[in-house]
């Protein structure tokens, strides 16, 4: 069975406040239980006064917390990472005035690119957890109906799709790390901890490059 997760980094508003690109992260695993162990390792090693956190998240981890995370993610080579990034300012109008659909239609590209490069078999079965974002059930449901319908196209007709929080999902945590990594790259150029993932990320695509 494959296993993918998915969770994105960035924000897709157009302010000038808003971050300058949007990104995607797939990982494809068929052992989602070392990932697991993996997170749980990193949450053992933080000290007690930190323990307390429900979660384990990138943006509010020490250094030291992302590093040793994302370089026992880099040790396992059954991790394939595969990513999509938005280059927002290049990103037509009418498409910024549609959030839901382009944040749907850039999901299901980078979900396309595991059948294109035949990472996943048709006949065997999938589960797909997303990191849970919106708190509407309507927005959710739109969504994974979308992800499904776009399956079925494709052959895959034994997909099962979790919308799930990431703090009870340990592989999402793990993913959150990976996608903030890659962004770091491309907002504010800082390479230090993509370098230690990179060799992991088999597809890194541009969306209006």
């Amino acid at each position: 069975m494959a296993h993918i997760f998915l969770d994105e980094s960035g924000d897709l508003g157009f302010k000038q406040t808003s971050s300058k690109w949007f990104i995607f992260t797939i990982v494809l695993t068929n052992n989602h239980r070392k990932i697991e162990k993996i997170v749980k390792k990193t949450r053992n090693s933080l000290k007690k006064k930190y323990k307390k956190v429900g979660e384990l998240h990138a943006y509010h981890s020490q250094p030291t917390i992302r590093k040793r995370m994302l370089k026992l993610l880099a040790e396992n080579k059954d991790i394939k990472v595969l990513c999509i990034i938005l280059n927002k300012k290049k990103v037509y109008v009418d498409l910024q005035n549609q959030k839901n659909y382009l944040y749907n239609w850039t999901a299901n590209i980078l979900l396309d690119r595991l059948h294109n490069k035949k990472l996943i078999d048709i006949d065997d079965p999938i589960e797909l957890y997303i990191d849970q974002k919106d708190t509407n059930k309507f927005i959710r449901n739109n969504f994974e109906k979308y992800l499904k319908d776009n399956f079925n196209k494709r052959g895959s007709n034994r997909v099962r799709i979790k919308i799930k929080p990431s703090h009870t999902e340990k592989c999402l945590q793990a993913v959150d790390f990976i996608s903030w990594a890659i962004f770091r790259k491309y907002e504010i150029g800082d390479y230090e901890y993509y370098e230690l993932i990179k060799d992991n990320i088999i597809e890194e695509n541009l969306l209006f490059p």
